[in-house]
């Protein structure tokens, strides 16, 4: 392995080992605008536990951005492009890589949901932080018909522009406007994804609050994840 390959792997594995437990009970929350508290951590009584123990328990949380950051990676074609060249539609930003079992997984769904979403106007934009010999391999192989952005560094680094470590995948919903709706770590699913999008629809058409449609997706999405791990258990 080349010693970039390898420092990239580095750059993604660490991260991905250090908050596994961190990130797996948060795999199916969405996180609207999401920002850290200092000394706001409590415990499972609800009294507020010591800042020392909070610090060593989870890191802390950068905050959300309210809008699309204005990070610029490459297109297939090796052109440097914004996630603005899409400004004017709601848009569905999905991050992921070919080595990474469930971002594989998201794709034909991902590819569903830009068809049956057409006429609301959703893009979905693939950022690939991966190799890119890899993933235009891969992108043609399976027949990835949604617009790519890639990224090494620089993808790790527009990880980053959404105030997240590199833990993959994870799906950005923004309306027309740009403003983040949801966020969704882990596997997307499509139950899951209509939901959001439906709640997309109701904030572009001006019939529903954006703080109400973040709390509504909260909340469904908490009963979903319920309802998952019951039928798993």
């Amino acid at each position: 392995m080349t010693g970039p390959r390898r420092l990239l792997l580095i750059a993604l594995v660490v991260p991905l080992a250090a908050l596994a437990g961190y990130f797996s009970y948060r795999a199916a929350a969405v996180m609207p605008a999401v920002t850290s508290a200092p000394g706001a951590a409590t415990t499972a009584s609800g009294s507020r536990a010591p800042d020392a123990d909070a610090a060593r328990s989870e890191p802390p949380v950068r905050a959300i951005p309210a809008t699309l950051p204005g990070f610029t990676l490459t297109d297939r074609d090796g052109v440097p492009r914004t996630l603005a060249h899409w400004a004017g539609r709601p848009r569905l930003v999905n991050f992921w890589a070919t080595w990474c079992a469930p971002c594989r997984r998201e794709i034909p769904l991902l590819k569903t949901l830009r068809r049956e979403h057409a006429a609301d106007g959703l893009e979905v934009i693939g950022i690939a932080v991966d190799f890119r010999d890899d993933v235009l391999a891969y992108a043609q192989e399976i027949g990835i018909d949604y617009p790519l952005l890639i990224g090494e560094q620089d993808g790790i680094d527009a990880v980053n522009a959404f105030g997240l470590e590199p833990v993959l995948p994870f799906s950005v919903f923004a309306d027309r406007e740009g403003r983040i709706v949801a966020v969704r770590i882990g596997e997307l699913h499509a139950d899951e994804a209509e939901f959001i999008l439906d709640r997309v629809r109701e904030v572009d058409a001006a019939r529903l609050a954006l703080p109400a449609a973040k709390q509504q997706i909260a909340d469904k999405l908490r009963d979903l994840a319920a309802i998952r791990a019951q039928k798993s258990g």
